[in-house]
């Protein structure tokens, strides 16, 4: 036994002079400092929890007082947004519509963007071309929402009323084509991610029994990828629907709901382009004041079922890609 102790002691380990037969000393720093970590990693991720549920607390408190001063119906079902009116009248109807108004238009040009350029880069293009286009379409996130709105007040709305005659530039489409743009990248990076996720061996097989490369590319890849996709999707929308300065700069602020509904030419005003432009000028503790608050809780209400359903589908997508 002491020789075997000895010979122990003399091995290093890893490539360090290091005993492997630790001390009563070693152990127990060891002990601590592991569950040290563990619990130091354990207050971290909880305080990103308590952090969400703090900004949750502190908007429904603010709009407490307005939710049960005023119908909640009426705030919800009308579309007469006059706060500061001698008879106020707080209907958020057409702000809720405006604000789901630009993000599916704005998923309409995205989305069949962004899926097919995932496409490209997982299936078509080679890895080298790929490691290059992929992170320069991801710096696309990194670019200021202020400088896009710039970009669609000063060069796409003079440009749409001089080519298609518009009466405005600031509407519905421009405030849409910018949010499409800004969704990209994480359409892209995340059904990329799911498409590439497919094993190679599906793709071989398809190949080998004679399938055309569109053929497996839609038949054979696409299928088990699509709940990463919808994911991407989700995601995607959440990034357009919580966007501020480029709704608040390019959409027009005009409280109406567009007739008809498919004229993209109409100005419209969103829920987070109303919180920005009014919280500033607002006397605090006023209904209108409250009011904003309300927005927001609908607005968080949104965003919070869009999340469950984005971490529902990538579970779906996760779980897959480990079975396959």
């Amino acid at each position: 036994m002491d020789n075997i102790a000895q010979n122990l002691e003399l091995k290093p380990a890893a490539g360090k002079s290091q005993s492997l037969v630790l001390t009563s000393l070693e152990d127990m720093s060891g002990f601590l400092f592991h569950h040290l970590g563990r619990l130091l990693l354990f207050l971290i991720t909880c305080s990103s929890v308590l952090l969400v549920l703090l900004i949750f607390f502190f908007v429904i408190r603010e709009a407490i007082p307005f939710l049960t001063k005023f119908s909640l119906t009426e705030f919800l079902t009308t579309k007469s947004w006059y706060p500061e009116a001698d008879t106020p009248k707080f209907g958020a109807l057409s702000l809720i519509v405006g604000s789901l108004y630009v993000t599916i238009a704005a998923l309409v040009f995205a989305v069949p963007t962004g899926i097919l350029a995932a496409i490209f880069l997982s299936d078509i293009v080679s890895l080298k071309v790929r490691d290059f286009i992929k992170p320069v379409i991801e710096i696309l996130a990194a670019i200021p929402s202020v400088a896009y709105g710039f970009f669609a007040v000063l060069v796409l709305a003079p440009w749409m009323q001089n080519k298609w005659g518009f009466t405005t530039g600031t509407n519905a489409l421009n405030a849409s084509i910018i949010l499409s743009i800004m969704a990209l990248p994480t359409i892209i990076s995340v059904a990329e991610d799911s498409i590439s996720a497919v094993g190679r061996e599906l793709r071989e097989a398809s190949y080998g029994l004679g399938a055309t490369r569109f053929e497996t590319i839609f038949k054979v890849v696409i299928p088990p990828a699509h709940s990463g996709i919808i994911a991407a999707i989700v995601l995607g929308m959440m990034r357009a629907i919580g966007e501020t300065m480029v709704v608040w700069m390019a959409s027009g602020n005009a409280n109406q709901i567009p007739s008809p509904w498919w004229d993209l030419s109409q100005s419209v005003r969103t829920m987070t382009a109303t919180i920005a432009g009014d919280m500033g000028e607002t006397p605090k503790d006023s209904p209108h004041y409250r009011s904003l608050f309300a927005i927001g809780v609908v607005l968080l209400i949104m965003t919070f079922l869009l999340n469950i359903i984005s971490e529902y589908f990538l579970a779906s997508a996760k779980k897959k890609a480990g079975k396959s």
